[in-house]
């Protein structure tokens, strides 16, 4: 009799020298899961899981149909938080990665002067006898636009690396619209607390402030599903260390980013199916709200 791949008869997986290996994802079998589909009970790992009434679904089985009854569009796969089930699920991550690169070359390309027009600085000179330039001054663009700057090789090829192995896995397991929302509303929580606490003419730069945002969203999402959580926490800590014990980095930025990500992550995956996107996207907003009153009350304190 013929039997799935991945089922419960199938036996473990040995090594070369016979040694029990954990068993892998039917769709993928590099990665070692201990999950199954709650239909067909096949193992999937997390990019694979799509929420189900209980426990998860392999997408072979959303697409097959539920049996309930319910419209064909309620049957498609999702990821664990609601997000939809697509064929390249590392895409945006790809396109961000594309975009801090391409602005880097703006840099090298223009020079000073376009860096000095669109990274975050609060209330500055630029030139001798220049204008007076920054967020403080109503160019509010500051927050978002220091998001894709970098100051010099090393900064960009650290935080794209970054941006690769974290993002790229989260974005598969929350879909791409809640990874976007994700990224940016972390990206502008770093920029607002670095606006807030930071010297007004001390200018930053740099996608770190979001980067750290999916730091903790990765680790919500671990504590989820139950992973090994001290991978995570200690990339967090070495990254937190390089952060306090080196000059010339904006902390503040690290740090907002940081919680903003763990906010907007638990909301992500530990919404309430029938309440998901209300919860999702209401705490976005209300982080986002949370930037605009630091840089309200910023602003109010330098002018």
């Amino acid at each position: 009799m013929d039997q799935a791949p991945g089922s419960p008869q199938d036996p473990p997986n040995q090594d070369s020298n016979g040694a029990r290996e954990l068993p892998v994802c039917y769709r993928h079998p590099d990665r070692e899961t201990g999950v199954r589909c709650t239909r067909c009970e096949r193992l999937i790992c997390p990019e694979c899981m799509v929420s189900a009434s209980v426990g998860f679904q392999c997408p072979e089985c959303i697409r097959s149909g539920s049996g309930t009854g319910r419209a064909p569009a309620a049957s498609r796969p999702r990821t664990l938080a609601g997000g939809t089930v697509t064929a390249d699920p590392r895409l945006v991550t790809k396109v961000l990665i594309g975009i801090n690169l391409l602005v880097f070359l703006l840099q090298l390309s223009l020079g000073d002067a376009f860096t000095n027009h669109f990274e975050l600085v609060g209330h500055a000179r630029f030139t001798d006898g220049g204008p007076l330039e920054g967020v403080a001054d109503g160019q509010w663009y500051r927050l978002l636009t220091a998001m894709f700057l970098h100051a010099n090789y090393v900064h960009i090829l650290f935080n794209m690396l970054s941006l690769w192995w974290i993002g790229a896995p989260l974005e598969a397991a929350l879909g791409r619209a809640r990874y976007l929302a994700l990224y940016f509303t972390s990206g502008l929580a770093g920029s607002a607390l670095t606006y807030l606490l930071a010297a007004a003419n001390e200018p930053s730069l740099g996608a770190s402030g979001a980067i750290f945002g999916l730091f903790g969203a990765t680790a919500v999402l671990m504590r989820r599903l139950r992973y090994d959580m001290r991978p995570v926490i200690g990339l967090l800590v070495v990254n937190l260390i390089i952060t306090f014990g080196w000059g010339n980095i904006a902390w503040q930025a690290h740090i907002g980013g940081l919680v903003g990500g763990v906010v907007v992550g638990y909301a992500m995956v530990h919404a309430p199916r029938e309440r998901r996107n209300l919860v999702q996207y209401g705490t976005c907003a209300l982080v986002l709200a949370a930037v605009v009153v630091m840089a309200l009350v910023r602003t109010a304190q330098l002018t």
